[in-house]
């Protein structure tokens, strides 16, 4: 029954069907599965009359009039004036336009939200429902299901639909978690879930339902990275090197600062792998600045110690240079000298640099993609690191790992996520997590200021100019468009030259430059010939300039709080104070997302709130390939519900590697039918 198509159920039909099927619903489990994405309580639903200033309130009313309100600052407000037997109230929506297009006279609305004086009472609704021109009383006392929904099919059609066939398909569901694994959860059985989800009789009902099937979705997710990494580990004998503690120790000796407990704990968790007989595949994750480097650096002198080659792959020059030169400095003490491979070597280098590696003898080399070319051969290649790991395909980091044999692999981000997070999302990883800045690092005050301080904000950066330092203006865009109200950079860079910094030496850094115009001017500033630069995102990963302590974001509100982290993290690398000033006038929801970064420079803390706004997006690239998707997890607000997940999965598999036991054979079953990764998983025999 549950694989029946969408197509035969009945009140569907061809029309409907392909609109389904573009909300990813083929069969009739698909549907069941088609969770509501949010929930309106009608059940308190209060007479317009009976309504108080500064109280938050649910109501039903009919709309008898409705218009788009200009403002003097160019801010476009949707009111509608909504009535119910006991009176009327403007509903105001500000910078929401387009909502002219989609409510209309005669519609009934349902809105939650604060109640303010604003020439007389007004409602500024968080939520609503239009629920067309129905009858209010077909809603009033109920919690209303409110559906992903398409053209062609709206949320009231789907609701009807999946009410008319719930109570025929829901018998047809098997419960696949095991009693134990039930009863540690405190969760409804996956049928009582599923009518709790659909028809709930309250909000908190509904959620009971939604958190038993947002369990089973970050079960699966657990169960199949960690059957799929032991599996991997099965395979993947790897390099047995011996700590010998010669380099390493001589490294430490040599260095000019004690390493932070964070980095000594990675650099053990790393050396353990390494000295393991298994291939290390593990994820070195750390804040701007933490000192991933380092810790980098001292596996590559395990593998130097034991003979064998090691590799850092970086995503540009610029980069690969910086690392080329601090290795160099560090390692001289230890007489080892690193090579450097990148794309804009001369001939007479590159074959010097090639030289080398094809000697069977210990080096290290630093490059770029220009690592993974046919052209570059490794003799004896023993590690692969790859910094910023995200900015590289999955393809270009499967090829250095698979140059010299079986490498051990260290990957490296500067995209803090939370711990938890990341055994969720890199459960086929090893994760190290380096949280904690290193000492000398300089804080970066960090602050808000509107429009009108802009005089004196430029005034300021003249003073940081005038002192001998550098700044950075970023910009979210590089021309100006029609289309879009905001600053661009190029604009900027003429008014900025031509005005308040006509006296300084400014420079404009953009996308649309080439790759050697960029090099250049990143290196121009590095080298203090630039006192200004004015840049889009571009300098989100970039070099260090200990001499920038000013850095100014133009319309931060067009940032996620990540972003925006990483690249406040381009200054206060230095000795001086330093400043990050974000500039412009933003609304009280942009005011309330930016002040995460203004109180706190805690990378974990501020992706937790940017993942937990904004949603996960594509901040982990490929990562994902090859797992289930969430449809109804969400990996940061049900953070408890997948420790919990993954230390049942953890135990599952210790008992019953293959689920093939009686009492994990529904779960099996389940993994097998929904997942098509589980078939291999999880093949018996």
């Amino acid at each position: 029954m549950l694989d029946t198509p969408i197509t035969f159920l009945k009140g569907v039909g061809e029309r409907r069907a392909e609109a389904f099927r573009r909300l990813g619903v083929m069969n009739a489990r698909d549907l069941l599965y088609h969770v509501p994405h949010r929930y309106e309580d009608a059940s308190t639903v209060r007479r317009i009359a009976t309504l108080r200033i500064g109280e938050d309130a649910t109501i039903i009313g009919t709309v008898v009039s409705k218009g788009v309100l200009p403002t003097r600052k160019g801010l476009r407000i949707f009111q509608a004036v909504v009535q119910d037997e006991s009176g009327l109230i403007e509903a105001s929506w500000p910078g929401q336009p387009f909502l002219d297009r989609s409510i209309n006279k005669g519609d009934v609305l349902l809105l939650s939200g604060a109640v303010r004086f604003y020439h007389g009472r007004q409602l500024m609704p968080r939520e609503f429902v239009n629920l067309g021109a129905e009858d209010s009383g077909t809603a009033e006392g109920r919690v209303l299901a409110v559906y992903p929904a398409t053209e062609g099919l709206s949320f009231k059609m789907i609701r009807g639909i999946i009410d008319k066939h719930l109570d025929a398909l829901i018998p047809a569901l098997e419960e696949h978690l095991p009693a134990d694994v039930l009863r540690e959860t405190e969760l409804p059985s996956l049928q009582e879930a599923m009518r709790l989800v659909h028809r709930p009789p309250s909000v908190a009902e509904a959620l009971r339902g939604r958190a038993r099937l947002a369990y089973d979705e970050l079960l699966a997710v657990h169960l199949l990275q960690r059957r799929a990494n032991a599996i991997a580990r099965q395979a993947r004998q790897g390099i047995a090197f011996t700590n010998k503690r010669e380099l390493t120790s001589r490294l430490k000796a040599a260095l000019p600062w004690e390493l932070t407990g964070a980095q000594v704990r990675a650099t053990r968790e790393i050396v353990a792998d390494m000295t393991s007989a298994q291939r290390m595949h593990r994820l070195l994750q750390g804040d701007v600045g933490s000192g991933k480097t380092i810790v980098a650096l001292f596996a590559c002198c395990l593998a130097l110690e034991n003979g064998y080659q090691a590799a850092v792959m970086a995503p540009t020059e610029l980069l690969a240079e910086q690392h080329f030169r601090t290795f160099s400095r560090l390692l001289a003490p230890l007489g080892v000298e690193p090579v450097l491979v990148v794309g804009s070597m001369t001939a007479k280098a590159r074959r010097a640099a090639a030289a080398r590696l094809a000697e069977a003898g210990p080096v290290l080399v630093v490059g770029t993609h220009a690592l993974v070319q046919e052209g570059t051969q490794f003799a004896n290649l023993g590690l692969a690191v790859i910094d910023e790991q995200h900015r590289f395909g999955v393809e270009q980091r499967a090829t250095l790992g698979a140059k010299g044999g079986a490498p051990d692999i260290l990957l490296m981000s500067a995209t803090p996520i939370p711990r938890s997070l990341a055994l969720t999302l890199y459960g086929d990883l090893d994760v190290s997590v380096l949280d904690e800045r290193p000492p000398g690092r300089q804080p970066v005050t960090t602050a808000l200021r509107p429009e009108s301080g802009r005089a004196r904000v430029l005034e300021f950066v003249e003073q940081q100019l005038a002192a001998g330092r550098q700044a950075y203006i970023v910009y979210p865009i590089i021309e100006e468009s029609d289309k879009i109200a905001l600053k661009a950079a190029t604009t900027a860079f003429e008014q900025l030259t031509a005005g308040p910094f006509a006296h300084r030496r400014v420079a404009l850094l953009h996308g649309r430059l080439s790759g050697d115009e960029k090099d250049a001017i990143m290196r121009a500033f590095r080298d203090g010939d630039i006192d200004l630069l004015v840049s889009t995102t571009v300098i989100e990963v970039g070099i260090d300039v200990s001499n920038a302590t000013v850095m100014i974001i133009e319309h931060p509100e067009r940032f996620g709080l990540s972003q925006l982290h990483q690249l406040r993290g381009r200054v206060g690398r230095g000795a001086a104070e330093s400043f990050c000033i974000l500039l412009g006038d933003v609304g009280p929801d942009s005011l309330e997302r930016l002040r995460h970064i203004t109180e706190t420079e805690d990378g974990f803390e501020i992706a937790r709130a940017d993942l937990r706004l904004r949603g996960m997006g594509d901040l982990f690239g490929k990562q994902q390939s090859g797992l289930p998707a969430f449809k109804i997890a969400d990996p940061v607000r049900d953070e408890a519900l997948s420790e919990l997940a993954r230390t049942a999965a953890e135990r599952l598999l210790r008992d019953d590697a293959t689920l093939s036991a009686p009492p994990h054979r529904a779960l099996q079953r389940m993994l097998t039918s929904r997942y098509g990764r589980a078939l291999e998983l999880f093949r018996v025999g």
